[in-house]
């Protein structure tokens, strides 16, 4: 997931120690669980680039609103704002084969979520609000945000405490009004992830990567795996908690997000599963849904183009611009057979709220 340096304009670090190397772990080796001034002390030491030292995260404005921490981040190209957001485990890296097309028509900021990459420790306790607030400290203004997975609730949060900062909302592989089934499963992962990290993080990989994928690019499969053992084990299990149980928080206030959205998930993901993303375009007025046939999970990794088009046509149409990727086509559906697609599955599927 190594990303080029190419059209950046900073990367900024947080402000407190709790830098950590993305993929430190090795086969068949599971690292223990370190201090953040341990992870800070070892860290090597990034290539040069431009950077900046933020200013530190605004203030809360109102009494028992969440005070947001300073998130590590960096910006890439021009145009309207854009923001990307990681899913649990994972860094701001697992954007990169969707930055350069985004960063061309975008001013793209990737973050590293708190307790993620070289961003603030999270510690137990921490809630989706405060993952909210801390993305919106770095927003000056209207903002098109992308979510995967747990960034996509963070997403959800966003546009219902900070509506005047969501320009749109892509939720890309979101999970939404989980089953009591689905429910006990995310609950016996997170318990695994609790007893055997190792073995909670290669399971992952394994729903996360079909055996053909894993054979065209086994070296991608290994640095997702990397990446994940990685993590701080209490940062990762607070995170989790808040992807495992946020869905339920965010229902009901669903139909108050106002910011044109459009829910985009993989035909075969088992976790974050089309059903739900038809579920959010029927419940968020105005939302769409779109399909990927033949994908998975990480839908940023194993079909970049059909999901930058995905994206690029919503935010031209947010804007009231329909020159987005897939012109001639608004609503944003996936047109033809797009590269990466199975073959011989249906093109993309979607629905539509008004």
């Amino acid at each position: 997931m190594g990303r080029s340096d190419a059209g950046a304009r900073a990367r900024v670090p947080a402000s407190r120690a709790g830098h950590r190397p993305a993929a430190a772990a090795t086969a068949g080796t599971e690292p223990a669980a370190r201090t953040p001034q341990a992870r800070a002390a070892d860290a090597p030491a990034d290539p040069p680039r431009a950077s900046a030292r933020p200013e530190g995260p605004r203030r809360a404005a109102r009494a028992g609103a969440p005070v947001p921490v300073a998130l590590s981040h960096e910006v890439h190209g021009d145009g309207p704002g854009l923001v990307l957001l990681h899913g649990v485990g994972l860094d701001r890296r697992m954007w990169d084969r969707c930055l350069p097309a985004l960063a061309a028509r975008h001013r793209v900021t990737l973050v590293d979520l708190r307790g993620h990459g070289d961003s603030p420790a999270a510690a137990a306790g921490v809630s989706l609000a405060e993952l909210a607030a801390d993305v919106g400290a770095l927003l000056s203004g209207p903002t098109h945000v992308v979510g995967f997975s747990l960034g996509a609730l963070v997403a959800q949060r966003l546009g219902l405490d900070r509506p005047d900062l969501t320009a749109s909302l892509t939720l890309v592989s979101s999970v939404a009004d989980r089953s009591a089934e689905e429910r006990a499963a995310v609950v016996r992962r997170q318990e695994l992830a609790a007893q055997d990290f190792e073995a909670s993080a290669r399971a992952a990989v394994d729903r996360w990567f079909s055996s053909a994928w894993r054979e065209r690019e086994p070296q991608l499969a290994r640095q997702v795996l990397d990446t994940l053992l990685a993590n701080d084990r209490a940062c990762y299990l607070a995170c989790y908690r808040v992807f495992g149980t946020a869905d339920g928080e965010l229902w009901p206030g669903l139909p108050r997000i106002a910011a044109p959205t459009v829910a985009v998930t993989g035909e075969r993901d088992p976790g974050s599963t089309p059903a739900m993303s038809h579920r959010l375009a029927e419940r968020i007025p105005g939302g769409r849904a779109v399909i990927v046939p033949g994908a998975r999970h990480l839908l940023p990794l194993e079909c970049p183009q059909e999901l930058t088009d995905v994206i690029l046509a919503h935010t031209g149409n947010a804007a009231g611009n329909p020159t987005g990727a897939l012109a001639g086509n608004p609503t944003g559906a996936l047109a033809g057979n797009p590269a990466g697609a199975a073959t011989g599955t249906p093109t993309g599927q979607e629905s539509h709220r008004s």
